[in-house]
């Protein structure tokens, strides 16, 4: 089967004239972008600079006694072997020694503290990515794969990391003997060193060549295994979904499909660059060999000395090596620059929004929206709300109630203040919400979700995440109030248990009740509650219940309630229809009314639970 021929069974997605194509397309804005994200990834190096001009001088050291080996070799045959001075060449042999474990000595050193700058410098990184992720806006998750976000942090910092471990200190090196062994070769044959040189003309327009092909398919190979770890984490999440609908062959087929892409746009990549190196060997075979054939016929007729030829021969080697350190050394940096540039592009999203004048402020409990709107985004037509007004004082419940897509949930979310009104005001004890510091607003306040998330760690510290400083005994008592104490003694290490992740070897209710018991020792003053009990069976329905009704006294609660059996002790009901509040209060007196509440009552959507 020929590479261009079907994989799997199904036609590739790129082929060579697609390559081609996206190399002609991507030649425009590729030049866009390096020189910045260079300069700052170069000031986060900078942070080391004392360390770092250690290792830059260790790196001049070490050129300079790599380049003085060889020139030393030619001096001694000339002065010693050609005159047959044996105490003379013993000497030379002597310092050649010292030269070399001096050299290995400095090598060592400069990638040791390298390695820690390097090292210091991707932990600086990642720390600044994963700072910024809590600062971000639940709109920028919303929007994006979270597997793609994960690739960002591994694998595009990761090919940074490769590069200040090793391409730095080479490039540095690489430029350093460059300079010196032209130097040298200009002191003792400018014809030969001429003659060196001519292979320079068509070193650079092969690398101009490859180069223009390699760079932006490596920005689109890091692209690429982006979208593929997306797809994976995806999937993996989503398993018990892809396997109730019977949707195995579906993802297999998009795993390939994406697998592909990134197979050809690898393909690609590493065949432009592999270029360089097969190259690159050639020219600096060519090199030496016209050095040693022109050199030998110069030393012939006296013009040069057969040290010098010697000298030149190896110098024709250092030329040439150096070069091709920076050509195998591209493959990497490239790499490296398309990972930065998406990591910096991370580092680029806007946070959220935190006014200069926005301060702590206690919470009371009331809560109120005067003539709100919102739409996610400012460019739709049309608002998910539209003139939403109500009040809520302190310690009432409030069961949201009406058909999905009506509101519910996105009134909970501006309360949260995940998102921001887009006209109108949301108002917590007559302040409004933007006047309050975002972390001291959702400190006070706690959420019970339909689906509640566990973190992969015990039981205790599932509980103490709503509130870091509780104590054990504070978290049993939790436990207690919200009926969970008695299930959590029953599991193999108790309170010490270690959940898997999302707690995936126990039960939804228990989930619920672990959710319920986070959010008493968070101790809050205003709840948001999104159906707790939907999708439970009536014998955990009532231990969630009980528990919720202990934790909802004297506390603002916000209820969505997807059955209408939540709504029996709630003292105000807003019912939502198409983003807009339909009707609000008591549900007597929204009975009484016979509005769009009544029907509901008597329609299938929604059952009332004696």
């Amino acid at each position: 089967m020929g590479f261009f021929q079907k994989p799997f069974g199904y036609e590739p997605i790129l082929t060579k004239e697609h390559m081609t194509q996206t190399v002609k397309k991507k030649k425009g804005p590729r030049a866009t972008n390096w020189k910045s994200t260079l300069w700052r990834l170069w000031k986060i190096v900078d942070e080391q600079r004392l360390l770092l001009i250690v290792v830059l001088v260790l790196v001049l050291v070490s050129s300079l006694l790599a380049l003085l080996g060889p020139y030393i070799i030619g001096k001694m045959i000339d002065m010693y072997v050609m005159h047959g001075q044996l105490k003379g060449l013993g000497q030379g042999i002597v310092l050649l020694i010292a030269i070399y474990f001096v050299l290995a000595i400095a090598l060592f050193l400069q990638n040791y503290w390298m390695i820690g700058i390097a090292q210091q410098t991707i932990y600086r990184l990642r720390t600044s990515v994963f700072t910024h992720f809590q600062r971000l806006p639940v709109t920028f998750f919303d929007r994006r794969q979270h597997g793609e976000l994960m690739s960002r942090m591994t694998n595009d910092i990761e090919a940074v990391s490769s590069t200040l471990n090793s391409s730095f200190i080479q490039v540095f090196s690489s430029v350093l003997t460059l300079s010196g062994t032209i130097i040298i070769m200009l002191s003792l044959s400018p014809l030969l060193t001429v003659l060196t040189m001519t292979i320079i003309p068509i070193m650079f327009w092969a690398m101009r060549w490859i180069t223009r092909r390699t760079a932006p398919l490596f920005k689109e190979q890091q692209a690429a295994i982006g979208a593929l770890n997306g797809m994976i984490e995806e999937t993996i999440s989503g398993q018990r979904i892809v396997k109730a609908f019977s949707q195995e062959e579906r993802m297999k087929y998009e795993f390939r499909e994406k697998s592909l892409r990134l197979r050809h746009t690898g393909f690609w990549a590493q065949t432009y660059s592999g270029y360089i190196p097969k190259v690159m060997n050639f020219l600096n075979n060519t090199s030496f060999t016209i050095v040693a054939g022109i050199g030998g016929l110069l030393a012939l007729y006296g013009h040069v000395t057969i040290g010098v030829i010697v000298i030149f021969t190896e110098y024709a080697r250092q030329f040439t090596r150096p070069l091709n350190d920076l050509a195998n050394q591209f493959n990497t940096v490239l790499s490296a620059i398309a990972g930065a540039e998406r990591v910096f592009a991370l580092l680029d999203e806007e946070t959220e929004v935190e006014y200069a004048t926005a301060k702590h402020h206690k919470l009371l409990g009331q809560v109120a929206f005067q003539h709100v709107y919102f739409k996610y985004d400012v460019a739709e037509e049309q608002y998910i709300l539209r003139d939403v007004h109500f009040r809520v004082e302190p310690g009432q419940t409030v069961a949201l109630v009406g058909a999905t897509g009506a509101g519910k949930t996105t009134i909970l979310q501006l309360i949260a203040r995940f998102y921001e009104a887009t006209k109108g005001e949301v108002l917590f004890d007559g302040v409004n919400v933007q006047q309050i510091e975002r972390q001291s607003l959702r400190s006070q306040m706690a959420f019970v979700l339909q689906d509640p998330f566990l973190f992969e760690a015990s039981v205790r510290e599932n509980i103490r995440y709503g509130r870091l400083d509780a104590s054990d005994i504070e978290i049993e008592e939790a436990a207690k109030r919200a009926n969970a104490h008695d299930f959590i003694m029953k599991l193999k290490d108790g309170y010490d248990t270690i959940l898997a992740a999302d707690g995936g070897e126990i039960s939804q209710g228990q989930k619920q009740l672990l959710s319920i018991a986070r959010a008493l020792i968070a101790d809050p003053k205003i709840l948001l509650l999104d159906e707790a009990t939907s999708s439970i069976d009536t014998v955990t329905e009532l231990a969630i219940q009980e528990a919720l009704d202990t934790l909802m006294q004297g506390r603002t609660s916000f209820v969505i309630a997807h059955r209408l059996n939540t709504v029996h002790n709630a003292d105000m009901v807003l019912v939502m229809h198409k983003g807009e509040l339909v009707e609000a209060g008591s549900q007597q007196q929204l009975l009484e009314a016979g509005g769009m509440y009544a029907e509901m009552l008597q329609s299938s959507s929604y059952h009332l639970e004696e």
